[in-house]
């Protein structure tokens, strides 16, 4: 009969342990459910425990911004590189091909758009994440402004009371008002209150000290690509960011406004998937441009 370490070395006994008692790739998910696993294990890769995702959710407050005006041409080729989407309810249905395999991480606030003030926003129904598949649902808060902290942490908890039913994770995504500073005192409060408040990831900015924003937060925290930068620049961030603890990217305007979005792509998944230097990533992405 087969003893204990052979046990092991044949199954996980569903728990997530492999033989030498390493715990479920995504941090704290250990204890969740097999449907969050099942859906947090296609969003963040089992062998790197990274994820690299794709925001072109930026319409839903700005309209057609630069480099989404035409998502069919823009995003749609991209699609095969990365490992998540994240998008709203429209664009999903009406132009990404029912056919992707890509996980899903649905945008599931909306309100308020650039020309007033921001964050002052309201679910979607969670019946509509579950018509749409997500494999996780994204919600904003807006930490320390004063008219809308209080409702847009109600919403990141309502949205975790309904999905939690159906085994849907939740991200938290920390607004920066105009008034907060970029610092990690300020970065390392917004996601640890997404946390405390039962989002499953954490999508926030790179800073100065951010390895004391990931290890206060006990799960997975992704950064946000923010403003276009220079590639070589975007790539930099990547690499500082996955140094210092962060589980992947989200990034939006540094792939679809780049001279190249397929080779940029390309070259932000190295970066974080295989731990390339910023310099061979941009070697890579000018050859790839090409």
């Amino acid at each position: 009969m087969a003893d204990l370490d052979d046990l092991r070395e044949g199954t996980n006994f569903g728990l997530g342990i492999d033989k030498e008692g390493q715990s479920f790739h995504v941090k704290g998910a250990e204890n969740l459910p097999w449907g969050m696993k099942d859906r947090l294990s296609r969003i963040f890769n089992p062998k790197s425990g990274k994820t690299v995702m794709l925001a072109f959710d930026h319409g839903f407050i700005m309209g057609p911004t630069s480099g989404l005006e035409r998502i069919d041409l823009s995003i749609v080729p991209l699609i095969e590189y990365a490992d998540c989407l994240m998008c709203t309810r429209g664009i999903l249905r009406s132009v990404i091909p029912a056919n992707t395999t890509k996980p899903v991480c649905l945008r599931s606030d909306a309100g308020t758009s650039v020309l007033t003030e921001l964050n002052d926003n309201v679910l979607i129904d969670i019946e509509d994440a579950i018509r749409l598949n997500a494999s996780a649902m994204a919600v904003m808060l807006a930490i320390g402004e004063a008219a809308h902290e209080a409702k847009t942490v109600a919403n990141l908890y309502k949205a975790v009371d309904g999905a939690s039913r159906y085994g849907i994770p939740v991200m938290g995504v920390t607004a920066v008002g105009k008034q907060m500073a970029r610092d990690a005192r300020y970065f390392g409060l917004a996601s640890r209150i997404c946390a405390e408040n039962g989002a499953n990831i954490v999508k926030t900015y790179y800073c100065e000290g951010f390895e004391k924003v990931v290890a206060a937060c006990p799960v997975p925290v992704v950064i946000a690509g923010g403003k276009k930068l220079p590639e070589k620049e975007a790539l930099e961030l990547c690499y500082k960011a996955i140094n210092d603890g962060a589980a992947g990217v989200d990034m939006g305007r540094n792939v679809f406004q780049s001279d190249s979005p397929v080779a940029m792509i390309q070259a932000v998944h190295a970066v974080v998937h295989q731990g390339i230097t910023p310099e061979q990533g941009y070697e890579m992405y000018l050859d790839l441009a090409k």
